[in-house]
């Protein structure tokens, strides 16, 4: 993924959310390959790809306006997350039928079977994955994301019912993933998702030093 540091361009993302079009527009271009990431995973065949790239600008763009670079976490992971949803919820929109439909081709068995296996692993390595985690941020993860089958919670509804402030629930996300970055806890992740090479893991040590750094700031502060 990629990472810009929180504070090496705090000024062009005030300047930019002052309304400065030339600071917005250098903020798009130097993060649009984080867009093109993100759409490679998401991408459907069926759907036109130039849609889902506009749906996927304005999520960054939406991003630029209201990141805040001393939150304590990178801009590709809070644009990273917004951009995902919007081209996710785009593409439920766009597969939605459209008036008459023929009925749609059985799947192949082969290719469900391999689908259904695949899908079982990932699911047993996730919760193998957050059982290491506290029981609080396996509630925390599972509701944000909606790893329960149910429809993905605010931090704020999540940070009432735990009795917390939506903040640190925010905090406590935060720290959540930067756990589950640790070679310890996502190795069985990364071998399914083909995220098991040097690059990946250089860039989880990477994006680890960033958030201690911002850790160590703001407990100076």
């Amino acid at each position: 993924m990629f990472m810009v540091h929180p504070d090496a361009h705090s000024v062009t993302f005030a300047c930019a959310q002052a309304g400065c079009g030339v600071c917005a527009n250098e903020l798009v271009r130097q993060h649009h390959n984080l867009v093109l990431t993100i759409l490679r995973r998401q991408f459907r065949h069926d759907l036109p790809y130039e849609d889902l790239l506009q749906e996927g600008l304005i999520a960054l763009w939406q991003a630029i306006l209201h990141f805040d670079p001393h939150r304590g976490y990178t801009f590709s992971t809070y644009a990273g997350t917004a951009i995902a949803r919007r081209i996710w919820l785009a593409v439920a929109r766009m597969s939605r039928p459209q008036g008459f439909l023929p009925p749609p081709d059985a799947p192949d068995p082969a290719e469900q079977a391999t689908l259904d296996g695949w899908q079982t692993h990932l699911r047993t390595a996730l919760r193998l994955v957050l059982a290491c985690l506290p029981r609080r941020m396996q509630y925390l993860l599972v509701a944000y994301y909606g790893l329960d089958g149910h429809p993905p919670q605010t931090l704020a509804a999540i940070g009432r019912h735990l009795a917390l402030t939506g903040e640190r629930a925010r905090q406590l996300r935060n720290e959540a993933l930067h756990l589950l970055r640790l070679p310890a806890f996502s190795a069985p992740l990364r071998r399914l998702c083909d995220q098991n090479d040097r690059g990946a893991y250089r860039r989880t040590r990477a994006l680890r030093r960033t958030y201690q750094r911002t850790q160590r700031r703001r407990r100076r502060t």
